[in-house]
C-alpha cells in the first residue's frame, strides 16, 4: 500500500527519540571508525545544512525560551563537528584526501594560496571566539544570574495578584512554567556557551596539529619535498578547519541572536523592522547623513546618494502612512502621538479611553463579566499595592480573605485591586458585582491618629473623619506619630485604613458574596466528613437554593457559618416543618446561639441588652405580616417614630459605656423587628429569649415604653 509523503513525515517525526538516539550513538562512532571520503561530504554537508536551519529557527522564535532544547542541540552539534574533524583529519593523515567539500574549501574558496588560507581561518577563529562566543556567554550568564534572582520576586507577584483576582489559577499556573522555563534555558544556556568556546579553541588545535602532523608524513614517509608537503597538507588542513569553523560560527551566531532576544509576539524580521521604521524622521535623518558623506572630496557619489534617495523615499512613504492612522483633532492636525496611545495600557482602558476589542467570541464573553468584589484605587495609591516599593496592599487583601475564611467560614471570591483614572488621586472605593458599595480618602505618606479615649489634644495634621466607625481623627505625619500614641491616640497607616474599611465592608456584604456555586462548594468540602448529613438533605428535603437563603440570612446578621455541619443538621431536622428559608434560619439560630451569643456578652454569662415594654411588643406582635417569601413588620407612623427615637436613645448609652447595641424580643418578633429597624439601626443586634443559652443572665439596658397615647384598643386586639 502506497504511503503519501506527509504519512510519511509524520511517522519519522514521531519516531524522534529514536532517530535522537541513532544520531548520538553514530556520532559516537565517528571518533573510532574510519569513514571514506563519500560520507565524510554528506556529513558536513549535514552539518552546514543542520546550522543554517537552527540559525533560521532562531530568527523566527518569539520568546528566547521557547527554544528550550536548544543548549542540548548545541551540545550535540559541537560533539558532531568535532567528530567529522577526527574523521576528516584521519583521512587527511592517511590518505592526503577527506572529500570533495575539503577539497574545494582548500582550493577554490581560498584559491589555493595556503597564506590566505591560514589568514582567513585566523579571523573566522578570532570572530567566533572573541566576539561572538564571548559575548553570548556572558549575555548567558548575566541573563541566568539575574533570572534566577528575580525568581523568588515573580513568584510572590503571581501570587499576589492571584489572591487579588487579578488573575485566574490557570494563568498563574501558566506564569509560573513560563518563569521556570526562562530560568532553566538561560542557566543551561550559560553551560552551553562554555562548549561553543571550547570548540573554538579545539578548532585550532586541531587545524594546527593537522598541519604539522601532514607536514612531517608528506616528508618523512611519502618522501615529498617540503614544499609540496606544506602545500598539500596546509590545505587540506585548512580547508578542513574552515569546513568545521563555518558551521560553528553560525551556531554561535544563532546562540548569540537567542540570548540577546527579548520577548516579543513577533518573529525576529518583523520586530526589529518595526523598530527600525517607527520613527520615520530617524530614517530621513539617516538619509541626509548619507548624503552628506556622498559629497565628501573622494568619496564615491553613486552608492551614497543611491542609498540616501532610497532612505528618503521610505521615510516619506512611512510618514504618509503614519498620519493617515492617526487620530484627527477638531482643527484637522493630528492629535497625540503613537506612544502615547500605547503607554496608557490599561489604565487609560479602564477610564474610558478608546481600547482595540479582538471580535474573538472569548474576548466578547469577557466584556459581559463582572467582578464580584473590586477595589478601585486613583493613581496617588498605585504605591501601596506595587511591591517593588514597600506596598503590602495585595498581601493584605489576601490576609482579609483569610480571615473571613477562618471566622466566618465564607470564602470569599478573588477581590480584583485595579486603578481607575476618573477617581481623585488619593481616592479609592468598593464595588460589589460593579455597584459602589463604600468609598474613601487616604493621604500616603501620613498616618490616621483616631481620637478613640477622648482626648483633647489636637495634633498638627489635617482633620477628617475614620470612613469605617466614623471616629473624629486627624491625618498627621511622621514628626506627630509620637505625641499622638503618648495620647493614646490610636495611631495607623494608609494601608490599614483601607484594609480595615474593606473587612468591614466584606462582613457587610457577605450575604451578597454567597451564591449558589459557593453553596455547593461548601457542600462538597464537607461532604468527605459529613456524608450520611449530605445525603439525607440533599435532594430529598432541601434544594441548594434553600440552603443559600438560610446561609445568607445569618450572614446578614453577622452569624458565622464555620460550624455548617450544626447548620445543615437543623436545617434537615426542622425542613419537614417549613421549606420557608426564614423559618428554617429562626430555628437554625436556637443551636447556633450557643456560638455567636457570647461574642455579645459584656462578661462571662451576662448579656446587656435592651427589651420592649410587654404591652409595645404584644402591639407589635399583631403588626407582623407574612407573605410565602417575606416577612415585616407593618406599624404607622407615630408608633414607628417612637419606637426609632427611643431606640436612638438606649443605643447611645450603650455606646458611651462600650456595650454592644443589642435588643432582645420574643421569637415571634425578632425576625420582623429586625427588618423593619435595619435601615435605621444596620449595627443593632435583634436577639430572641430562645436564642439564648441557658447560662447566660441579661442585665437590661433599658426598657422601650409604649407611646404615652398608646390606644388601649390596640393592646386589647393584640392580646
Amino acid at each position: 500500500m502506497p504511503v503519501s509523503s506527509n504519512s510519511f513525515v509524520t511517522r519519522i517525526l514521531a519516531r524522534a527519540d529514536v532517530l535522537f538516539t541513532f544520531a548520538l550513538f553514530g556520532t559516537v562512532l565517528l571518533l573510532v571508525l574510519p569513514v571514506p571520503p563519500a560520507l565524510i561530504d554528506v556529513f558536513l554537508a549535514l552539518n552546514i545544512g543542520v546550522s543554517l536551519l537552527v540559525l533560521l529557527a532562531i530568527v523566527y522564535v518569539k520568546d528566547p525560551p521557547e527554544f528550550s532544547g536548544f543548549p542540548t542541540m548545541l551540545l550535540a552539534l559541537t560533539l558532531f563537528r568535532l567528530a567529522l574533524n577526527i574523521s576528516s583529519t584521519r583521512q587527511i593523515l592517511v590518505h592526503g584526501f577527506a572529500g570533495h567539500i575539503i577539497d574545494a574549501f582548500g582550493h577554490f574558496v581560498i584559491q589555493g594560496n595556503y597564506i590566505v588560507g591560514a589568514v582567513v581561518f585566523l579571523i573566522l577563529v578570532v570572530i567566533n571566539f572573541v566576539v561572538i562566543t564571548k559575548g553570548a556567554g556572558r549575555i548567558a550568564e548575566v541573563s541566568a544570574r539575574f533570572t534566577l534572582d528575580a525568581l523568588p520576586g515573580k513568584q510572590m507577584a503571581i501570587d499576589a495578584e492571584l489572591n487579588a483576582g487579578i488573575i485566574d489559577e490557570a494563568t498563574a499556573t501558566a506564569r509560573r512554567v513560563k518563569m521556570q522555563k526562562a530560568a532553566d534555558f538561560y542557566g543551561a544556556m550559560d553551560g552551553a556557551s562554555k562548549f561553543v568556546r571550547g570548540d573554538a579553541i579545539a578548532g585550532i588545535l586541531i587545524t594546527l596539529v593537522n598541519v604539522i602532523g601532514g607536514f612531517a608524513i608528506g616528508v618523512f614517509q611519502m618522501g615529498m619535498s617540503l614544499g609540496e608537503s606544506l602545500q598539500k597538507f596546509t590545505l587540506l588542513s585548512i580547508g578542513d578547519g574552515l569546513v568545521s569553523q563555518i558551521p560553528a560560527l553560525i551556531i554561535s551566531i544563532g546562540a548569540g541572536l537567542l540570548v540577546t532576544r527579548a520577548a516579543d509576539n513577533n518573529n525576529l524580521g518583523t520586530q526589529i523592522t518595526g523598530q527600525l521604521i517607527r520613527y520615520p524622521r530617524a530614517i530621513g535623518i539617516a538619509a541626509a547623513c548619507m548624503a552628506i558623506f556622498g559629497l565628501m572630496p573622494g568619496m564615491p557619489m553613486l552608492p551614497f546618494f543611491g542609498f540616501a534617495a532610497m532612505a528618503g523615499f521610505v521615510a516619506r512613504t512611512l510618514k504618509g502612512v503614519d498620519d493617515e492612522k492617526m487620530p484627527l483633532d477638531a482643527s484637522g492636525k493630528p492629535a497625540g502621538g503613537r506612544g502615547r496611545a500605547g503607554a496608557k495600557g490599561k489604565q487609560g482602558e479602564q477610564a474610558g479611553a478608546p481600547a482595540t476589542v479582538s471580535s474573538g467570541e472569548g474576548d466578547v464573553r469577557k466584556m459581559i463579566d463582572v467582578d464580584a468584589f473590586a477595589i478601585e484605587i486613583g493613581y496617588g495609591l498605585l504605591p501601596l499595592a506595587d511591591a517593588k516599593v514597600g506596598g503590602d496592599l495585595l498581601a493584605r487583601v489576601t490576609g482579609v480573605r483569610k480571615t473571613l475564611a477562618r471566622e466566618k467560614g465564607i470564602i470569599v471570591p478573588p477581590i480584583s485591586v485595579r486603578d481607575n483614572l476618573e477617581l481623585e488621586a488619593n481616592d479609592y472605593r468598593f464595588l460589589l458585582r460593579g455597584r459602589l458599595i463604600a468609598k474613601g480618602s487616604l493621604m500616603p505618606g501620613r498616618f490616621l491618629a483616631m481620637n478613640v479615649a477622648g482626648s483633647n489634644i489636637r495634633l498638627r495634621g489635617v482633620p477628617t473623619q475614620e470612613p469605617v466607625f466614623k471616629l473624629e481623627a486627624t491625618w498627621i505625619d511622621e514628626a506627630e506619630k509620637k505625641t499622638a500614641e503618648l495620647n493614646n491616640f490610636t495611631v495607623v497607616d494608609p494601608s490599614s485604613v483601607l484594609v480595615t474599611h474593606l473587612s468591614e465592608a466584606l462582613k457587610t456584604n457577605a450575604h451578597f458574596l454567597l451564591g449558589r456555586q459557593d453553596v455547593q462548594v461548601l457542600i462538597d468540602h464537607i461532604k468527605g466528613s459529613h456524608a450520611t448529613l449530605v445525603a439525607e438533605l440533599l435532594p430529598d428535603l432541601v434544594n441548594i437554593g434553600i440552603i443559600q437563603r438560610v446561609l445568607q440570612n445569618l450572614l446578614r446578621e453577622n452569624i458565622a457559618i464555620v460550624n455548617l455541619p450544626l447548620i445543615l443538621e437543623g436545617i434537615a431536622d426542622f425542613a419537614s416543618l417549613s421549606k420557608n428559608p426564614d423559618d428554617l434560619s429562626e430555628l437554625v439560630r436556637r443551636r447556633l446561639g450557643l456560638y455567636f451569643v457570647p461574642e455579645l456578652e459584656i462578661r462571662p454569662g451576662v448579656l446587656k441588652a435592651v427589651t420592649l415594654d410587654p404591652r409595645l411588643e404584644l402591639a407589635l406582635t399583631a403588626k407582623v405580616h407574612r407573605t410565602p417569601t417575606e416577612v415585616g413588620l407593618s406599624l404607622d407612623p407615630t408608633t414607628g417614630r417612637h419606637l426609632l427615637d427611643e431606640l436612638n436613645r438606649r443605643m447611645a448609652e450603650l455606646a458611651t459605656q462600650g456595650s454592644p447595641n443589642v435588643i432582645v424580643v420574643s421569637t415571634e418578633m425578632r425576625l420582623p423587628l429586625k427588618r423593619f429597624l435595619e435601615p435605621s439601626f444596620p449595627r443593632l443586634t435583634v436577639l430572641s429569649f430562645q436564642e439564648l443559652p441557658s447560662a447566660t443572665e441579661i442585665e437590661n439596658a433599658g426598657i422601650v415604653p409604649a407611646p404615652a397615647n398608646f390606644a388601649r384598643s390596640e393592646i386589647k386586639a393584640a392580646a
